[in-house]
């Protein structure tokens, strides 16, 4: 009886719970009613159930590509942080007591990376014996890292008072740097002999040519060999400096170039000495700050790092302790001829991928040292000469990417001479002026006082007048000297073919030099005159780059002593400051002198530049220069040093007289640079170079 009763209630509450959800409120074809009284429901639920599970158990591939994925994931985050953490013993959890010597001795090495000007700069401060106007100049030479490379010398005393002291000091560097700028232009403003200075034209270019650099939109050749080599590849320039002279501009110049590619390009700067940061910022160039821990980051993972400078053997000895394996991917663009530069790079010169030279003198030669030295290198040097840049190209007429329908190279000729005449016009020069010039940084290697020399000796018809010096040389000389004036004109006469020479004109060269030859020998004295009847013209001497950084200002003032001492020349010379706009300056130009002594210009891009303007060249026989210049058909050759002034006054002389001679060496010249020294042709011999270089893909 209460098993009844018990049953009962639940009985009751299981039939109300069914009456209530299938009474007449919930109709029976209803999708609701189906769901609530079908018994296949749940089957069906636990059914899809299983055979989602029995899927994904069928598809393994699925579940290993998961894993692969998730492991990809962790790699990739373990190497970032690898690579790019400060702290790598914290993040493996090793002690970091000897990774912390490590970084301790690559921070004590860092200092090599501070260039000789600067160290000696340095010295020269710290000598209690110098002149006050001595050591005033070094002062303002001195550069920032002059003060980290002093620290060992100060007392106990004045390194717990560091950080103020050093704050003092590098502000006042930074105010004495700025200074150093118009350093050279004040002394020339104080000196009353220095003659005219002149320039920059930069404007004037953009008045008269109606384009400027700003307005190139890229001068890549998208399907040249070179475009396609290092289309988005990643590439680490490092510049020694960056002074407007040849190694840094080239090393710009192929930035540009390789960012107008499609590559990527991080510029390592071991000295910020020079004036071209703002030029590189406007061309885009990115300009990695550290010269140490992020730009051995970056250069690890590059795929082609390209050092422009033997300068630079400093960062690349340390870039490899950094990164053994990193020797493999540098290609060291060497761009120096002299001993100590090899002496300074040795030790890392077999280490590298591959060396770059400009010529094949210079290669000999460092081949010569390598084997006195036992050096076996890694490869055989490839030779990369330098060109004429595509903007310089453009105003001079030759066909580039910068050609437009409006400015088409037949145009730019006609552009060039109204360029011309405005730039002699502010010049102060007339059509009987023949303008000599020679743009480098000034120092005695570059022998601009054996030009002002020379350039005496040349306004002074008479060169028994000069000195003593010259009249001891001038008795060997003088039975040589009309045969010199016959050498000239058989070199002439040997291209009269090519370059439609009549035979009046060469009947009156002959008859000048004649002329020259009795006034040389002192018998009488006859006014020159040149193929078209006139008078022969006036001498002109342009002598740049006033400013540079690479200047030195020891070696400036004795030019300007040797000039107040000799009045009539001192009005003839002209200076102009340094800049990197100097289509104008080869414009206005009849004559180029590359004077450089020692082993001579390691190449000497200026002397293909002048040559692209038709300009005949006047080059010391020595160095790159002799391997340009075709003697007596391109330009003339002299000795180096106080031997070779009197034979370089006789070319100005000779030149002066002959202007139709000065017009056929600038033609033969000109063709010369299209034969050989054009853009396509110096990335042509870089496209070989990158692909043995160049990281795969």
């Amino acid at each position: 009886m209460e098993e009844r009763l018990s049953k009962g209630p639940s009985s009751l509450r299981q039939g109300s719970l069914k009456s209530s959800l299938s009474g007449r409120s919930t109709p029976k074809g209803s999708p609701t009613y189906r769901r609530l009284n079908s018994s296949r429901t749940p089957r069906r639920e636990a059914r899809s159930g299983a055979v989602g599970t029995q899927w994904f158990r069928s598809n393994r591939v699925v579940y290993w590509l998961l894993l692969i994925t998730l492991w990809a994931y962790l790699g990739f985050y373990v190497q970032s942080r690898w690579a790019h953490g400060h702290k790598k013993e914290e993040f493996l959890g090793f002690n970091g007591d000897p990774r912390d010597k490590l970084v301790d001795a690559e921070q004590n090495t860092r200092r090599d990376l501070l260039t000789d000007d600067s160290l000696v700069a340095v010295n020269n401060i710290t000598n209690k014996t110098q002149v006050h106007v001595d050591r005033k100049i070094d002062v303002i030479l001195a550069k920032k890292g002059n003060v980290f490379t002093s620290r060992k010398k100060r007392s106990k005393r004045r390194r717990r008072n560091l950080p103020k002291v050093h704050g003092k000091l590098k502000a006042k560097t930074n105010t004495e740097n700025g200074d150093a700028e118009g350093q050279e232009l004040e002394i020339l403003q104080k000196n009353s002999t220095f003659g005219l200075l002149v320039g920059p034209f930069g404007s004037l270019e953009d008045r008269v040519l109606e384009w400027s650099p700003e307005k190139r939109s890229g001068t890549c050749d998208r399907k040249g060999d070179f475009a396609r080599l290092v289309w988005s590849r990643r590439l680490v320039l490092v510049f020694h400096e960056l002074s407007m002279t040849g190694a840094p501009i080239s090393m710009m110049e192929l930035a540009t170039e390789l960012l107008s590619c499609g590559a990527t390009v991080s510029a390592v700067v071991l000295s910020k000495k020079g004036g071209l940061m703002s030029e590189l910022a406007r061309r885009r160039i990115k300009v990695i700050e550290d010269r140490a821990d992020l730009s051995f980051k970056t250069a690890m993972k590059a795929d082609l790092v390209i050092a422009g400078s033997a300068v630079c053997a400093s960062w690349i000895d340390q870039y490899i302790a950094h990164f053994p394996a990193g020797g493999s991917q540098i290609a060291w663009w060497i761009m120096e001829n002299r001993r100590e530069y090899f002496d300074r790079s040795k030790l890392v010169l077999h280490r590298v991928k591959m060396l770059i030279f400009l010529s094949e003198l210079q290669s000999k030669q460092w081949l010569t040292w390598c084997q006195e030295e036992n050096i076996k290198l890694r490869s055989q040097p490839a030779l990369v000469p330098l060109a004429v840049n595509d903007e310089l190209a453009f105003v001079a007429g030759f066909p580039c990417s910068l050609n437009t329908h409006s400015a088409s190279s037949v145009k730019m000729l006609e552009k060039r001479q109204l360029l011309r005449d405005a730039a002699r016009k502010e010049m102060g020069l007339t059509d009987n002026d023949m303008l000599v010039i020679s743009l480098s940084s000034i120092n005695a290697g570059k022998g601009q006082l054996f030009l002002l020399e020379s350039a005496d000796l040349a306004i002074n018809e008479d060169p028994l007048q000069t000195g003593s010096k010259v009249k001891k040389s001038l008795d060997i000389q003088q039975d040589h000297s009309s045969l010199s004036a016959k050498h000239h004109l058989r070199g002439l006469h040997q291209r009269s073919r090519n370059l439609d020479v009549s035979s009046t004109n060469l009947r009156l060269f002959t008859s000048v030099n004649t002329t020259n030859a009795v006034s040389i020998n002192g018998t009488r004295r006859r006014k020159m005159y040149d193929s078209k009847g006139a008078q022969g013209q006036a001498l002109k001497i342009l002598i740049g780059s006033v400013g540079s950084k690479s200047n030195k200002i020891p070696y400036v003032k004795e030019i300007l002593s040797f000039l107040s001492q000799h009045a009539k020349l001192s009005e003839s010379v002209l200076w102009t400051p340094a800049t990197t706009r100097v289509a104008s300056l080869y414009s206005a130009a009849d004559v180029y002198v590359m004077n450089s002594q020692g082993l001579g210009e390691t190449f000497g891009r200026v002397t293909v530049e002048a040559m692209a303007f038709g300009l005949p060249v006047l080059g010391t026989d020595g160095g790159g220069t002799k391997e340009i210049i075709e003697h007596n058909v391109t330009g003339l050759l002299h000795p180096m040093g106080h031997p070779g002034t009197r034979v370089l006054a006789e070319n100005i002389r000779f030149l002066l007289k002959n202007p139709n001679a000065r017009k056929q060496m600038g033609m033969e010249g000109r063709k010369m640079v299209e034969r050989k020294y054009l853009k396509r042709h110096m990335y042509k011999r870089f496209v070989e170079v990158l692909t043995k270089c160049m990281r795969s893909k």
